[in-house]
């Protein structure tokens, strides 16, 4: 299902154990099913202290714009902010692919670099071996 999705949107296949292993190895990993099917997933994952990181926001295509991927969001932050105890914090990280900025907005994420506040950029690479 993980495989079928990141294909779905575009997105790179992982070989098969790496796969399994970042999924189990997730602090949260949130589905959406529609009629038994998997149409969407997220993945938080976190190092147990204060740190997360959101990835693998996916929604198959033709599901988009329904409110599938607002929902999977809406319980990933529920499940960071219980996880917290009175007084702590979580500092919440993800990478958006273009043009979906605005959709994370909507989850108090701000866009980075963020020149008022001297934020880095986000970056990214590929390894394959």
């Amino acid at each position: 299902s993980y495989n079928r999705l990141r294909k779905s949107v575009g997105w790179r296949v992982i070989e098969e154990r790496q796969a399994r292993a970042g999924l189990q190895n997730a602090r949260y990993l949130i589905t959406a099913r529609i009629d038994g099917e998997t149409v969407g997933m997220v993945r938080v994952i976190g190092d147990g202290g204060y740190l997360f990181y959101i990835a693998d926001v996916i929604v198959l295509p033709p599901f988009q714009g329904r409110g599938v991927g607002r929902a999977m969001m809406n319980r990933a932050m529920s499940l960071i902010r219980d996880s917290l105890e009175e007084g702590q914090c979580a500092f919440v990280n993800l990478m958006a692919n273009q043009d979906k900025e605005n959709f994370y907005r909507h989850f108090g994420f701000e866009i980075r670099p963020d020149s008022q506040r001297e934020l880095g950029a986000g970056m990214t690479q590929w390894i394959v071996k």
